[in-house]
């Protein structure tokens, strides 16, 4: 099956009030080819529920632009480079709803959901005042143990976006190291939407498999400005460009060069 489809018509299969998940980790990897085309082409793409294991700029952009209701992520910022400025902004200003994540709580969610139960129990939480902050994580009882647990629930995403090194026709895919945790966000998602440096006759080796994959979208350099290693390094320059952009509220004018940047991909 012929997976192959423009990263326009990827962009207008997320739809308002879904669970959006970005793969890649950090300032690696991020889909931001795919970011740039949904701001420039889907404007029904609103109030959206954002799930990353980690967030970068590619969440900043979705966040400034306004297209985000809540984010889940155990981390939100540009490291070394600083707070990601439109979440901080948002969050400082009541804008937009958190609800508290960690490393673990992610990881125990996907875990209950690709288990398909409802939760999945651990000791992760004990002794923290985070439950007080996620009325929906329960206390459980170990039925073998009497031991007290925290259950934390099943973790559902509608479409995840995870850019790859090269995929081919079929849908396979290879991210290779630094994976994160886009190989279990490939298999979550109800539509798992790949964008690539390069597409191939057919892959030898995969790291995810065609079944998880809807679709699969050439995106050249779709990582920029974050890095896609081994084919280019992050690009700092265009990171503290947009930095810039935003201490001078000029988001706007920011996104508005992205807008037109997607054309080569669409």
């Amino acid at each position: 099956m012929d997976k192959i489809i423009p990263i326009s018509e990827a962009a207008s299969r997320v739809h308002s009030g879904v669970t959006l998940a970005l793969g890649g980790m950090t300032l690696h990897r991020r889909p931001m080819a795919f970011v740039r085309a949904l701001l420039g082409g889907n404007p029904n793409a609103r109030d959206l529920t954002l799930l990353c294991f980690t967030a970068g700029i590619e969440s900043d952009l979705l966040v400034g632009a306004g297209r985000i209701k809540c984010i889940r992520s155990c981390y939100f910022g540009l490291e070394s480079f600083g707070l990601a400025p439109m979440f901080t902004e948002a969050a400082n200003q009541g804008n937009i709803q958190i609800m508290e994540e960690t490393e673990a709580s992610i990881s125990f969610g996907i875990r209950a959901k690709l288990a398909d139960v409802g939760f999945m129990p651990g000791r992760a939480w004990i002794g923290t005042d985070l439950p007080k902050l996620r009325p929906d994580v329960k206390m459980v009882t170990d039925p073998y143990t009497d031991e007290e647990l925290v259950a934390f629930p099943s973790l559902a995403c509608d479409v995840a976006v995870i850019h790859a090194l090269e995929a081919d026709r079929d849908g396979n895919a290879v991210i290779g190291g630094n994976s994160g945790v886009d190989l279990e966000l490939a298999i979550l998602a109800d539509t798992t939407l790949i964008t690539t440096e390069r597409i191939v006759p057919r892959l030898a080796r995969a790291d995810i498999a065609s079944p998880a994959v809807t679709s699969v979208s050439l995106a050249p350099n779709g990582a920029w400005p974050t890095s896609c290693h081994p084919h280019y390094p992050l690009d700092g320059e265009e990171i503290m460009r947009y930095i810039e952009a935003c201490k001078g509220k000029k988001f706007d004018s920011f996104l508005t060069e992205l807008d037109g940047s997607i054309k080569p991909y669409a």
